[in-house]
């Protein structure tokens, strides 16, 4: 192909995105509302404008070849900052989207918080993420996010909000089965069954357990709420959120000779928000119900 004689516009860009994400034109198409021709017209467009091939095109699909990487992450990140655009135009103080993410052990009470803030302020749209992954904050993929763990850009304002405070929690079907009394001696981790996080969460937690002796897991999952079900199920014991696990029906908490070791907890947003009322609002009403919460 010959050299390129133009700069690749979004809409070629946000196709390509839409190709690389569904695996063939046609899924592509329905994704964007727009034809299969269209897909592939604007296909064309960009593989124009670049002079070279980005589109493989096969039977089982299209594949966006790997040396245009590059541009589907160009593709992602513009479409992330429209999203964010869309946030904020046309939007007056105090009304408006916020975005927020988090872990799900945090989503009920930031769900009660936003509540009152919707209450206060009914101007306010909000939408509450809960993810395994990390949100990218710096790119506003989320305005807000409830961490474990810190932040490294200055773009970034990071408020250390309070500290997770944890205990070792069984079933009483479990404690009359296996433990006969509600205290687990050091000599005891070897030999019962523990419910943890599963290995690529690199969880504290779990790493304090196996630092004890715990050896057998009965259960490994990438989900609080799983943990929590499957101790009041029986299945073993697990070390759990203390402000989370005391409200569960059904869970006894254990006396240990050593608790696992507490987990600061961080609001972050970007600096820029500070200038936006309503995300100056929900700062505000999250960070005093962490505060309070984790006191």
């Amino acid at each position: 192909m010959g050299t390129p004689s133009t700069t690749p516009a979004w809409d070629d860009l946000r196709v390509l995105l839409a190709v690389h994400r569904h695996r063939s034109f046609l899924a592509a198409g329905r994704a964007l509302a727009v034809s299969t021709s269209t897909v592939a017209r604007r296909i064309g467009a960009l593989e124009a404008a670049l002079g070279r091939p980005l589109v493989h095109r096969g039977t089982s699909g299209a594949a966006v070849d790997a040396d245009a990487a590059e541009l589907v992450a160009l593709a992602e990140q513009l479409e992330l900052g429209l999203d964010a655009v869309r946030r904020d135009d046309g939007e007056s103080d105090a009304e408006g989207t916020v975005r927020v993410s988090m872990g799900e052990g945090f989503v009920q009470p930031a769900t009660r918080v936003l509540a009152e803030v919707r209450r206060a302020h009914p101007r306010i749209q909000l939408e509450i993420v809960s993810e395994t992954r990390l949100a990218d904050l710096v790119r506003r993929e989320a305005d807000f996010g409830i961490r474990k763990v810190r932040a490294s850009s200055p773009a970034l304002i990071q408020r250390t909000v309070g500290r997770l405070r944890f205990a070792l929690y069984t079933s009483q079907d479990y404690l009359e089965r296996r433990l006969r009394g509600a205290r687990l001696r050091p000599a005891d981790f070897a030999r019962h069954d523990f419910i943890a996080h599963e290995r690529a969460l690199r969880s504290p937690q779990t790493e304090w357990l196996a630092a004890n002796g715990a050896a057998r897991f009965a259960l490994r999952a990438n989900s609080d709420l799983a943990l929590i079900e499957a101790t009041v199920r029986g299945m073993g014991i697990s070390v759990l959120v203390e402000a989370q696990a005391r409200d569960v029906p059904g869970l006894v908490r254990l006396d240990v000779d050593a608790v696992p070791p507490p987990v600061p907890v961080y609001l972050l947003y970007h600096r820029e928000l500070r200038q936006v009322a309503r995300y100056r609002i929900v700062a505000r009403a999250l960070e005093a119900a962490l505060r309070s919460g984790l006191a």
